[in-house]
């Protein structure tokens, strides 16, 4: 198999997480978003949406999107379990993590786009008031999970799931990109944010 990459992009970081838990290797090949390669006739025929990662298969299928990428592996190789071992952990697992993704993975690519750096690029129209927004949502999510890891250690409960690697590849990102740092005052967030940071997996 091959995952379609680039250095420092958060989606295919959270496939290369997810890959590393399960121990499996696949070879990666360095997609440059920078030159367009993500949208070039040759990768379009393997993703039409023009973005990565992507899966590319021994017999030349094609699977995108994060999280579905993620659950082929997790069918392939089951253990150790990242979704739910029973049907209620299989819903929670989901609602934390489609949660980080609707509540703070779109508000994260708001300021994103309205930022600095894609300024720079010159291929977006930006809207000031979308990244004063989304920058003030950001903010309060961050608050709110300070407020449940009060109570739990992890995302989804007491122990690493997809929702774990969901939400560290958005702080992160927001943080080094974005400047979207979690304040230094949220210390519950910080002390999962070290929990998950330590793992093998994680690079």
């Amino acid at each position: 198999m091959k995952l379609y990459d680039y250095t420092g992009a958060p989606n295919p970081r959270r496939v290369k997480i997810f890959l590393a838990e399960k121990g499996v290797d696949v070879e990666l090949v360095n997609c440059d978003l920078t030159k367009g390669e993500h949208k070039s006739p040759d990768f379009l025929k393997k993703n039409p949406s023009g973005k990565i990662p992507v899966l590319e298969l021994d017999d030349g299928r094609c699977l995108a999107e994060s999280v579905a990428i993620c659950r082929y592996i997790e069918n392939l190789h089951p253990e150790p379990n990242l979704f739910g071992a029973d049907p209620f952990e299989l819903g929670h697992i989901e609602m934390r993590n489609r949660q980080i993704e609707l509540e703070l993975w779109s508000q994260v690519g708001t300021s994103w786009v309205n930022g600095p750096i894609v300024a720079r690029m010159g291929t977006f129209k930006q809207i000031p008031q979308a990244k004063e927004a989304s920058d003030a949502n950001v903010g309060r999510y961050y608050e709110r999970l300070n407020d449940e890891f009060a109570d739990s250690e992890y995302v989804a409960g007491d122990r690493f799931t997809i929702a774990d690697i969901t939400l560290l590849t958005a702080v992160d990102f927001a943080g080094a990109m974005v400047e979207l740092k979690p304040d230094d005052s949220l210390g519950n967030l910080w002390r999962w944010h070290a929990l998950v940071s330590g793992r093998p997996s994680v690079d």
